[in-house]
């Protein structure tokens, strides 16, 4: 299991999520991104950011 904060990358959001692995959990954080941050696209540094901070759940 792998496992994810948003308050990581986005200060004040309390969202986490957990997958099987990485792509599950990056799945459910781009709909979280456009869903409750507005985001129209995640940009690649973004991406980056999240998969630095994906841990073993």
């Amino acid at each position: 299991m792998k496992a994810f904060a948003c308050g990581d990358v986005v200060p004040g959001c309390t969202t986490t999520f957990t997958g099987p692995d990485e792509d599950a959990v990056l799945t459910q954080v781009a709909a979280h991104a456009t869903a409750d941050h507005g985001r129209g696209s995640v940009p690649p540094e973004l991406v980056e950011q999240v998969r630095a901070r994906i841990v073993a759940a």
